[in-house]
């Protein structure tokens, strides 16, 4: 091979790992761009009722474990609908089955469930004394069995610590009851007043929680066991607004500035390819 031939070979050489190299690149950068896919939504375009094909109901008045004031109705406008493209859930000064308040607490139990992934949720939050909402989910077990086969807190606010969201797991070894809750919190000063978007990923390793994108909260397996890594599970999104309880009414209630509401503008589950 003569020396033309030589430098020709080493051009082509060198193109080639270009290109490779280019397509490397590309092919990266196109993996990480679609680590996650959307695999449900809701965005709330249609006025009415929530989408009954997404979301059903919890429905009652008996306390829900923390002695909340609210009964919980099911296809009722006055407590869950979409108006101006947001999901309204208001909790109601009224008579109703025995209580003085109503509420809604949306659920996709039955409609839909994920083994992790990365829940988004853009919403604005009530205010007031005894306001109590959230943004959370449970696994999808059946009979479930709480705490032990896990809640994560997405999104829970207070009313009397107005501004300070809190991002929580629960399990059968980490739980508020027996004082190892394991918990965080951030300040959201306009919470009430602008949307803001509520976020958790989680896997097989981690549970994240996040506000605007901001981590705040993270919880690891440390591989001990069920009792401390139930996250294995499916799991379903709630979407509640309660009013009093052990938490909600810990400092009283102030029922004059009913009604409250809390407004979503979409929820989006991604999961990874």
């Amino acid at each position: 091979m003569n020396l033309s031939e030589i430098q020709g070979m080493k051009k082509l050489f060198l193109f080639v790992s270009i290109s490779s190299g280019l397509l490397a690149c590309q092919s990266n950068t196109k993996i990480t761009e679609e680590k996650y896919k959307l695999v449900w939504s809701d965005e709330f375009n249609d006025p009415g009722l929530p989408d009954s094909s997404k979301w059903n109901y919890d429905v009652g008045g008996h306390g829900w474990g923390n002695q909340e004031l609210q009964y919980y109705t099911a296809n009722r406008q006055e407590n869950a609908r979409v108006e101006g493209g947001n999901l309204i859930i208001e909790a109601r000064k009224e008579n109703w089955e025995g209580m003085n308040y109503t509420s809604a607490r949306l659920v996709t139990k039955g409609k839909a469930e994920w083994q992790y992934g990365k829940i988004e949720v853009r919403a604005k939050l009530p205010s007031g004394l005894g306001t109590w909402p959230a943004i959370w989910m449970l696994g999808a077990t059946t009979p479930l069995v709480w705490p032990d086969d896990g809640e994560i807190d997405i999104m829970e606010h207070v009313g009397f610590n107005q501004g300070y969201i809190h991002g929580s797991v629960h399990c059968k070894k980490y739980y508020h009851s027996i004082g190892t809750q394991k918990t965080d919190t951030v300040h959201i000063p306009d919470c009430s007043e602008q949307f803001h978007l509520y976020g958790t990923e989680w896997d097989k390793d981690s549970v994240k929680v996040s506000v605007d994108g901001n981590i705040y909260f993270r919880f690891a397996n440390e591989r001990s066991g069920y009792e401390a890594w139930p996250f294995d599970n499916k799991m379903y999104l709630l979407l509640n607004v309660a009013f009093g309880g052990t938490w909600g009414g810990q400092k009283g209630i102030n029922d004059s500035l009913l009604p409250q509401r809390m407004e979503v503008d979409y929820v989006k589950v991604y999961q990874q390819q």
